[in-house]
């Protein structure tokens, strides 16, 4: 009988990997903030709970698969092609569940090179490119792909953009798996051609360039990297459909759109946009909820924000970006960040390092604002809060059982 070798549906074994899961990542003391109405009180602290935060379906369903592949195959050598979601405490578990990274943040990995017939690799929620894709299943190995639907829903709009002749402008961070797996499916199209563009200014050097032309070889030079082989900005710059990587900023994401559609309505006329622009919705509607749920936090006016989850998240930093607009906020990837002098370690939104602020927490009553990350698991969240407690000198730890 052939074994199966690819899987994207799991293996039925939900009911035996949920205790691990709950052990390796739930919180009673969340379940308490929750079921108080989102909002805990003790001694002078006030902490308010974004109503939507933490893991979302997509990060829910890759960390299950990748449980129950682990218990699926129990002998088998398993490798994850990258980190399987952007937090270093889920992606440290698996490693100690023996699944091999063939790809790491850092660049370290053995490589798909190691791979041999019959290992199990497991495909991360991002994706991967369809280079990556084809030359794993040229090695004969099984797949288990746990790319999230939200991914998958962007894939197929830009297979329609590249089939029509339209080159794909992907607001996303050209370095990122999910935006690399992204824009690699237009290289399965005769003339497929892709372009990222992280933010407003980069969109307005290409709205620039639709307008009025310029050097070719100083835009290849700002785009470096950020394009498709080949690319033409006299050519392929004339037919453009919209996309985006799944966790950036909406309200960005359609800032763009409206600034490419007016540049091509200006160098063409606006009869001629049906023709030469295409642009669907493809943030997720988690990484939607999730921004929502922190306007709505910062609209009750914290004294400062907390912003739980790994700094390579670009979700969670986008969070940290809205909350920043309206209070002091601090993106910190879990308690460790709360060191116990007073000091806290945190990234701010745009650094590319980690900076320590001393006294972070005000002396008396605060209302703290708490939301994470759709990587953040809820053990981490409740950490958390129970770090900070005990600066105050407050006890919130559950005693015995499972960890708060």
């Amino acid at each position: 009988m052939t074994e199966t070798t690819y899987y994207k549906r799991g293996f039925g074994l939900k009911e035996a990997i949920e205790p691990a899961l709950a052990a390796d990542y739930h919180s009673r003391l969340v379940d308490r903030i929750k079921e108080a109405g989102y909002r805990l009180a003790v001694g002078d602290l006030t902490f308010l709970l974004a109503r939507e935060f933490g893991f979302c379906y997509g990060v829910d369903r890759a960390v299950e698969y990748a449980y129950e592949t682990r218990r699926q195959f129990p002998d088998r050598t398993i490798y994850i092609t990258g980190e399987i979601i952007h937090n270093p405490h889920v992606n440290a578990r698996l490693e100690q569940m023996g699944i091999v990274f063939l790809g790491k943040a850092d660049g370290s990995g053995p490589g798909l090179e190691t791979v041999r017939e019959g290992d199990v690799v497991i495909l991360p929620a991002f994706g991967v490119t369809v280079q990556e894709l084809a030359a794993l299943r040229s090695r004969g190995c099984v797949l288990v792909d746990t790319t999230c639907g939200s991914v998958m829903n962007v894939w197929k709009n830009v297979d329609r953009f590249s089939a029509g002749g339209f080159t794909a402008l992907i607001h996303g961070k050209y370095a990122h798996e999910e935006t690399r797996a992204t824009a690699s499916r237009t290289s399965q199209y005769p003339g497929g051609r892709y372009l990222v563009v992280r933010d407003r200014d980069e969109a307005a050097v290409v709205c620039d360039y639709i307008g009025g032309g310029g050097d070719p070889g100083a835009f290849l030079t700002r785009f470096a990297g950020a394009c498709s082989p080949g690319f033409d900005p006299d050519l392929d710059l004339g037919h453009i459909g919209l996309a985006n990587q799944t966790t950036m900023l909406s309200s960005v994401s359609l800032a763009i759109q409206e600034m490419i559609r007016q540049a091509l309505a200006g160098r063409y006329g606006a009869a001629e946009l049906p023709q030469r622009f295409r642009a669907f919705d493809t943030i997720c509607s988690a990484t939607q909820d999730r921004q929502d749920s922190v306007l709505a936090l910062v609209a009750e006016k914290p004294d400062l924000m907390v912003v739980i989850g790994g700094y390579n998240s670009s979700n969670t930093t986008h969070l940290a970006a809205l909350a920043a607009r309206s209070a002091p906020t601090y993106h910190i990837e879990d308690a460790s960040c709360l060191e116990p002098g007073g000091a806290i370690r945190h990234k701010p939104y745009g650094s590319k390092t980690e900076t320590v602020t001393p006294a972070w927490l005000p002396a008396g009553a605060v209302v703290i604002g708490l939301t994470a990350g759709a990587s953040t698991p809820n053990n981490k969240i409740g950490e958390v809060v129970e770090t900070i407690a005990a600066l105050r000198g407050l006890d919130l730890s559950p005693g015995p059982g499972p960890r708060p």
